[in-house]
């Protein structure tokens, strides 16, 4: 039998300190990658986040491993620091769970997610999505 969703999630959190919005734009500011996982239509109704890189869920692990020849140029190491962000903070606690797998061991997201985010008054980009497929 299956221990479920919930424990599932609750085992990719475990050990992870995931952060706050405020968090997050300071972590960014000191160098963090920040990743926006959200689909089109979720960013389409919630806006963007500044200075967020747009990666896909599907090719995710492809485009932060250093070693994968499908790298994005930000993927420098396996110390770089990155802030994964959904909607909510569910999916991208799962890829983080994923990432650091990959031995990419800095690896968080957003608690809350973008709904967090826009609670805590941040601001939204007003440029167009940085999208790398």
């Amino acid at each position: 039998m299956s221990p479920g969703v919930d424990a599932l999630l609750e085992q990719a959190r475990s050990g992870v300190r995931r952060l706050t919005p405020h968090e997050t734009v300071e972590a960014v500011r000191l160098g963090a990658l920040l990743v926006d996982t959200r689909t089109d239509v979720q960013r389409r109704e919630q806006g963007d986040l500044p200075g967020a890189v747009v990666i896909d869920r599907t090719v995710l692990e492809w485009r932060l491993d250093p070693a994968s020849e499908w790298r994005i140029p930000e993927a420098t190491g396996y110390d770089r620091e990155i802030v994964v962000v959904c909607r909510q903070g569910y999916s991208s606690s799962l890829a983080v769970a994923s990432l650091r797998t990959l031995g990419l061991h800095r690896a968080t997201d957003l608690a809350g997610g973008v709904e967090a985010w826009r609670e805590a008054g941040l601001p939204m980009s007003d440029r167009p999505a940085d999208i790398r497929y």
